[in-house]
């Protein structure tokens, strides 16, 4: 099996661009109901057709900016999304802007049947007489990585079980030198007409199921379907500061498109182990430190474990417990930008549970003493609120 080394983004922060309103595109409010959508993109589609435009580039654009609207609007949840958050939002879901005509015709052929009936116009829009391409399916990876990984950035292998297309028949479902035969029943149309009084009725061939020709011989590797499941390993680069969460999209990764059409993309979700002493809290590291009563009295140098090693801090003198300490841009580094995080060190008092007879004559003499600041009850609502655990409920 082949290895691929492939780049990889994280989707959910890829640069925003400045795009036109879908809404707007489609000349409706933000109200429209899901039909006044169909109606628009319906009028839209027949005004830009690229068959009604040929070498108009702009009519062209605008087919596919309307295409891409419709898309969007009338899917409830991408609606939703994309009135919350707008373009930005629509990042993280399986939406795949269109950047070529024939992406439109692959994703709406039966939207186009819809409209305009027998193909609408010639070649286009419908699956009548020819085999469409198709986008192969999306496919998800759940990647377990270790904290430090996640820290420091890794290289990981996976193995993916997927369709990839028929190397025998290159994806057609029957030999090279046996073409498919005219469809007997609609004569190759795709289509099979019924009358009823005045009108026509079109619909779909039920015998070739619209693609307007019959495999006879189909090809010994695929078993006729063009595609067959094979193991393959990919190596992921996973970029320094990912978290829980974190998608990285393999473009092309995913199953087989058919007749043609592209693949499509691998998900990689990412979950990140707990670590034993660290807990991430956004760029943030936290630990806890344990420190003695006379430690936090007298003040104390201690080293620390970081994500580089050790390092040094200085306890001040009467620290309380609860209050933190911070190492200056020992924490995450943003995946994208030049900001890192700190390591927030919170304090934490051991009390001795067993002390000689001299340690305790020392503390009774220290507590006679009166050295002890006795802190009066209203007072304590005027002391500093001490930082938390990011983990506490308190």
């Amino acid at each position: 099996m082949n290895i691929s080394c492939i780049g990889v983004s994280i989707e959910y922060l890829l640069p925003m661009t400045s795009k036109q309103d879908y809404y707007q595109i489609l000349s409706l409010t933000r109200s429209c109901s899901s039909e006044e959508i169909k109606k628009a993109y319906r009028q839209a589609a027949l005004r830009y057709h690229p068959d009604r435009n040929p070498g108009d580039k702009i009519a062209e654009d605008q087919f596919k900016k309307a295409s891409e609207a419709y898309e969007v609007l009338s899917d409830p949840q991408k609606r939703e999304i994309y009135d919350h958050y707008g373009h930005a939002g629509l990042s993280g879901t399986d939406f795949h802007p269109f950047t070529r005509v024939e992406d439109v015709f692959e994703s709406f052929g039966d939207i186009f049947e819809d409209f305009f009936g027998l193909g609408g116009f010639p070649g286009r829009g419908s699956r009548g007489g020819r085999r469409r391409p198709r986008r192969g399916e999306d496919l998800g990876y759940e990647l377990v990585i270790e904290f430090e990984e996640s820290y420091r950035g890794c290289e990981k292998e996976i193995e993916v079980r997927k369709l990839v297309t028929c190397e025998e028949c290159h994806g057609h479902g029957h030999p090279a030198n046996v073409r498919p035969s005219p469809c007997p029943q609609c004569e190759g149309r795709g289509q099979v007409f019924h009358s009823q009084g005045f009108f026509t009725i079109s619909s779909t061939c039920p015998q070739c199921r619209g693609q307007g020709e019959i495999i006879k011989v189909v090809c010994g590797g695929c078993k006729g379907q063009g595609a067959v499941q094979k193991d393959k390993k990919l190596k992921v680069k996973i970029p320094a500061g990912v978290e829980t969460g974190n998608r990285l999209v393999l473009k092309s990764e995913g199953e087989a498109g058919s007749e043609g059409g592209h693949a499509g993309d691998l998900y990689v979700i990412l979950n990140v182990r707990p670590h034993a002493l660290f807990e991430r809290k956004d760029l943030d590291i936290w630990m806890a430190l344990p420190i003695s009563f006379v430690q936090a009295t007298l003040g104390a140098s201690v080293k620390v474990p970081t994500m580089e090693g050790e390092e040094e801090i200085e306890i001040p003198r009467g620290i309380d417990a609860g209050e933190t300490v911070e190492l200056k841009g020992k924490g995450f580094p943003e995946v994208r930008g030049h900001h890192r995080g700190h390591q927030v060190v919170q304090i934490i008092l051991k009390t001795p549970k067993h002390l000689s007879k001299r340690q305790e004559e020392l503390l009774r003499q220290f507590a006679e003493e009166g050295v002890e600041a006795q802190e009066h009850p209203d007072e304590k609502h005027k002391s500093k609120k001490k930082k938390k655990f990011p983990w506490s409920n308190e």
